[in-house]
């Protein structure tokens, strides 16, 4: 049975820890500035004649862009959502992963999460040391390909990422 005076530590406990809690402030990624990155992806590649999509996240991995360039594979929409949802849920380049995948047996099950796609052209989108989203890239004969069109992309705006 519960004592009155349990019940009311309880209850005084409960109301001066939410007291004390701060407000989570996070950063977040913005629509235009995620068609501008999917855009950016798409374009990179197109310079080199490859025909890839291009997927933007937010920093909790819902899709906010994604763009597929005419004549891109049918696969490649999916495989560029998922590994910017498998970079920005690791806060690192998929192609880090795949390494990491490929030299510590310990890192083999990854390729069992969820929606993952651990296959270089994921990377993360950062605001100082805090990832606000991620884009990935897909439809390139190379995943180290696919990443430097992520990379171009994200050094077009990064100057707008404050």
């Amino acid at each position: 049975m519960i004592r009155p005076r349990h019940f009311i530590a309880c209850f005084v406990a409960l109301l001066s820890s939410g007291a004390s809690a701060e407000v989570l402030q996070e950063r977040n990624m913005p629509m235009d500035i995620a068609l501008e990155l999917a855009q950016g992806a798409v374009k990179a590649c197109a310079a080199d004649n490859y025909n890839v999509s291009a997927a933007v996240v937010d920093r909790a991995g819902v899709l906010r862009a994604l763009l597929r360039a005419d004549n891109a594979g049918v696969h490649t929409p999916d495989a560029a959502r998922r590994k910017a949802y498998t970079a920005v849920s690791a806060r690192a380049p998929t192609s880090a992963m795949a390494k990491n995948v490929q030299d510590n047996p310990g890192a083999a099950q990854l390729v069992a999460i969820d929606d993952f796609l651990i296959l270089a052209g994921g990377v993360p989108v950062r605001i100082g040391n805090r990832t606000i989203g991620a884009v990935g890239v897909g439809g390139v004969p190379r995943g180290n390909l696919d990443e430097a069109c992520a990379l171009a992309a994200i050094k077009e705006i990064e100057g707008r990422l404050k």
